[in-house]
């Protein structure tokens, strides 16, 4: 059996914490085991190794987050990359035709797909071991996995099983009746009654029936072809494609914790700490939390059920109840992420200025892990200075090199081929002056340091 795991999502629902590059599943919010802050995607991926899943698991997801992915759980991750954002359809379909293209899975393989940023146990994942046997024996379509309700959420997709009669269905699945859709809070207590499921959000399948789909609609098999022609697949779910139009689809229910940790009240549920960052939060104000990347202090006084978040996107105060419509509230407003994490560290916007005669001058604040490098590259729209305040490294300008430390300046002109690599962890100030200052402007030559040594 093999495992997808989607990695997507437009950053909106979690503001100001996540951005089009920093989604929700990179917030580094939850504690492991060392008592560390880690992410739901470190978090799932630590899951998956603890279960000996991860060998068998590829991650599907957009151009904007392989250098997160890269950065929070190395960069041997195995990653299958969208031409383009779109929707889950798409992107499994893409991952399916990978893996028949590259890594030779056989048709009858079980392909199961799962989300990124589940909170389950590890349990669920042992559970999840059963799909490839319960296709086998059901014959159906598609399994999925629903959890047995804690209470009736109306944030969460129902599955609704096949009613029989006591005697007559005694097995460790359940064929699937019907879908409800986040339902009101009334009519998820009935369906609770009706022994509903929450749906988890997993899928699997033999990879021959999703090809099968693929042929059936004119679209090519071979990965590189639909690369080509991404443009083509539907922009939709895999649950409208896929799900809504399967003749024979069953469930394994799961009876322990699942949580979609989608929103700040559900993911604050969940936090071991009240206080991230710096700042206070009165004795006095009771189920408050506050998440703080600024460097400058917050205070909280006598407000209780609230989140308060501010990061170099904007700042948050919401009462927790209404922090679901985050999203929506957020759908209109675009501006470009302020904090990034990339492969080789992260970097934070400090200051922007746009004049009259069009340039422009971006401050950014910058840190290169020890032992990572940034690529060698050029921008065709930009000067740049930087000024480095603290750590060593080293620096190509041109084919030259040179080593750099604390209060070094350097000045890079338009065109001119640079790159930097830390031998301790450096920080930078960079100062970016322009007319299109742009992540886009980059044009990238190379991007391991023992290749760029060779040409100097």
């Amino acid at each position: 059996m093999k495992f997808i795991l989607l990695s997507g999502g437009s950053g909106k629902r979690l503001w100001p914490l996540s951005n089009a590059s920093r989604a929700k599943q990179f917030l580094k919010m939850l504690k492991n085991e060392d008592a560390e802050l880690e992410s739901m995607i470190q978090r799932v991926w630590r899951q998956l190794h603890c279960v000996q899943l991860a060998k068998d698991t590829h991650i599907v997801t957009n151009k904007a987050q392989v250098d997160i992915i890269q950065n929070q759980i190395g960069t041997r991750i195995p990653l299958i990359v969208e031409p383009e954002r779109r929707d889950t359809f798409p992107a499994i379909a893409l991952a399916a035709s990978y893996l028949y293209s590259y890594a030779e899975v056989s048709l009858d393989e079980i392909i199961c797909v799962l989300p990124v940023d589940a909170y389950v146990e590890n349990r669920f994942f042992e559970r999840m071991k059963e799909i490839e046997k319960t296709i086998t024996e059901s014959g159906a379509n598609l399994a999925l996995i629903g959890a047995y309700p804690s209470y009736p959420s109306e944030k969460y997709g129902y599955i609704v099983p096949v009613h029989y009669k006591s005697s007559e269905q005694m097995l460790p699945y359940m064929t699937v009746q019907k879908f409800i859709e986040k339902p009101c809070e009334e009519e998820a207590q009935k369906l609770i009654g009706q022994k509903a499921l929450w749906n988890c959000g997993i899928f699997a399948f033999t990879l021959d029936y999703l090809l099968g789909l693929l042929a059936d609609n004119g679209l090519p098999l071979q990965y590189e072809e639909l690369v080509k022609r991404y443009m083509e697949l539907p922009s939709n779910s895999f649950d409208y494609e896929v799900v809504e139009k399967a003749e024979h689809i069953v469930v394994i229910p799961y009876e322990g914790e699942w949580r979609d940790l989608g929103t700040w009240n559900t993911l604050t549920e969940k936090m071991d700490t009240y206080v991230i960052g710096k700042g206070v939060v009165s004795t006095d104000s009771n189920n408050t939390h506050l998440i703080n990347e600024l460097e400058i202090p917050v205070a909280i006084l006598g407000l209780s059920n609230i989140v308060v978040v501010s990061s170099p996107d904007g700042i948050l105060v919401s009462d927790k109840s209404a922090s679901p419509r985050m999203k929506e509230i957020m759908k209109n407003i675009g501006q470009r992420p302020m904090y990034e994490e990339r492969r080789w560290g992260w970097y934070r916007v400090l200051d922007y200025k746009k004049f009259e005669d069009g340039n422009e001058v971006l401050t950014k604040r910058l840190k290169v892990l020890a032992g990572k490098n940034l690529s060698y590259q050029m921008h065709l729209k930009r000067k740049e200075v930087w000024t480095i305040i603290s750590g060593e490294g080293e620096f190509i300008l041109d084919g030259k090199w040179s080593r750099v430390k604390q209060g070094d300046v350097l000045q890079i002109p338009v065109g001119a081929r640079h790159a930097a690599k830390a031998t301790s962890d450096l920080e930078l100030i960079e100062v970016q002056m322009g007319s299109e200052l742009i992540e886009e402007d980059i044009v990238r030559l190379c991007m391991i340091w023992e290749e760029m040594e060779k040409s100097v």
